[in-house]
């Protein structure tokens, strides 16, 4: 995560904020009991199993919450996320393989529209790909429920997917217009070497008017908290991991929008959106890989 926050220039430009007094939702796999994510966690409701107590039996989510809040207590702060002291509600859609279904999703959508007063959530990160364009009911009604969490005033942030590199191959969550949809860069971006987009990160149609994905961020090999750590010998082993992905990717947005409504507080969901765009730093890629640019926090808190 340094190299992460050095690539997006948090170090030393979030002028002291960590993402407080921020809810943020995170539809995923769940999450486990890590120490990195101990006092974040506001809420967990499961849409798979229907249990009642906080776990994840994949790891994705674990790993996209750590990003996105994780402490980094266990790295002394090494791996800290990029708004550790944003607040969490957690919704399990996917189940242990990673696998979910569009009914699962629209019950977290709906728990994350039902809560959004009790817990003043203002972002919703979906690291997901869910949805079945062969069904196109069931696409539209997933369409029109996230379109309804971001006409409720949360700011939706959108994994692109991993099934790029063709026209159109923007997940299908992160298709609406009104989210901000967030691709892959490949981790070499420093300034004035801005590499390249990962060929999977999930591009949108060449010559659209609708610029998709909205920005790209850093989503390879990214450390954070593992679901598989372990004791021994009174010490915590295995406690992070790598991986790769757009998943990984748009937490890094959400946090960054965590630091960004902690300081303006009164930015609404658009303008935060429209922050975003405009301090993003322009890789000189096309449109429909990069969208503005790569996310840039000391841009965006000005």
């Amino acid at each position: 995560m340094q190299r992460v926050r050095e690539q997006v220039e948090i170090a030393g430009g979030e002028q002291g904020l960590d993402g407080s007094g921020v809810t943020v939702a995170v539809l995923d796999t769940g999450a486990c009991s890590h120490r990195d994510l101990q006092g974040r966690i506001l809420d967990f409701q499961d849409f798979v199993g229907d249990r009642g107590l906080l776990y994840d039996d994949n790891g994705h989510g674990t790993h996209v919450c750590g990003i996105l809040c994780g402490s980094g207590v266990l790295s002394e702060g090494k791996y800290r996320g990029m708004a550790p002291g944003a607040s969490l509600l957690v919704g399990k859609v996917l189940d242990r393989r990673g696998d979910g279904s569009t009914e699962a999703m629209l019950e977290g959508l709906d728990w994350v529209l039902q809560t959004r007063e009790r817990f003043r959530t203002r972002i919703l990160n979906i690291s997901v790909g869910i949805g079945n364009l062969a069904e196109p009911a069931k696409e539209r009604a997933l369409q029109e429920k996230i379109n309804q969490v971001w006409d409720s005033g949360i700011l939706v942030v959108c994994a692109a997917g991993n099934k790029g590199p063709g026209d159109g191959t923007i997940s299908s969550v992160g298709g609406s217009s009104l989210v901000v949809t967030v691709g892959c860069h490949d981790g070499s971006y420093k300034a004035g070497t801005p590499g390249r987009c990962e060929t999977y990160s999930g591009r949108g149609f060449y010559g659209s008017a609708v610029r998709k994905p909205d920005l790209v961020a850093p989503g390879t090999d990214i450390v954070s908290c593992n679901v598989n750590f372990y004791r021994l010998g009174g010490r915590v082993r295995n406690a992070y991991a790598a991986k790769s992905g757009t998943s990984m990717a748009t937490p890094i947005v959400s946090g960054a929008a965590a630091l960004a409504l902690q300081k303006y507080p009164e930015w609404d969901n658009a303008r935060c959106k429209q922050e975003l765009q405009y301090s993003a730093v322009d890789l000189g890629l096309p449109w429909n890989q990069q969208g503005w640019g790569m996310v840039n926090v000391r841009r965006l808190l000005g």
